[in-house]
């Protein structure tokens, strides 16, 4: 069964994109990274938030275009509120408008690969949900000051991580973690 995993890189500050999306940020920062090369063969489907799937790509316009510097291709799951009016061009491109339904539809398309969740807004609903299983964040050497938050969620509660993998990587240290899944409250009497 497919695992759910919440990948990105952020600011020591835990920014993932600066002032309104910019991700160019990430062009000095995205050297070769042993732990994220590896990971890209062992994804299955995306699960991508809106604002992440028509924001702005650091590599726009050059042959690394695309998810993981264009390494990637494969099916990929859109959560929006707003859908297009007409289906996709790409086979391989859906847009859902619930969380359960895409999760469910991204772990099949996954098979025992990951589902990778791109997208703070959709990680923290898998979260919220229960449906997250992992953590993968890479941490570049720069204070943004400004952004989008890796998590973000004001009146939750906190969530538990397991540590299970901590590397370096020409600066920029890998840090990955299972997420800790409580059993609901026992009901009061």
């Amino acid at each position: 069964m497919s695992r759910t995993l919440y990948s990105c890189t952020m600011s020591l500050d835990g920014f993932m994109s600066g002032p309104r999306g910019d991700m160019q940020w990430l062009n000095r920062h995205l050297g070769p990274n042993p732990l994220a090369e590896d990971i890209v063969d062992r994804i299955g489907s995306l699960l991508v938030g809106r604002r992440t799937h028509d924001g702005d790509d650091p590599n726009r316009g050059t042959d690394h275009e695309g998810a993981f510097g264009g390494q990637w291709h494969g099916p990929v799951f859109v959560l929006t509120h707003r859908p297009p009016e007409e289906p996709p061009a790409d086979p391989d491109l859906r847009f859902m408008t619930d969380l359960g339904p895409a999760v469910a539809a991204a772990r099949e398309a996954a098979g025992d690969r990951y589902v990778n969740v791109l997208g703070a807004e959709v990680a923290r609903g898998c979260l919220e949900a229960g449906l997250l299983d992992e953590i993968l964040v890479l941490v570049a050497p720069v204070l943004l000051g400004d952004g989008t938050r890796l998590f973000d969620w004001p009146g939750g509660h906190s969530v538990d991580l397991r540590p299970t993998h901590v590397s370096d990587a020409g600066g920029v240290v890998n840090l990955w973690y299972d997420v800790v899944h409580r059993p609901p409250a026992a009901e009061s009497a």
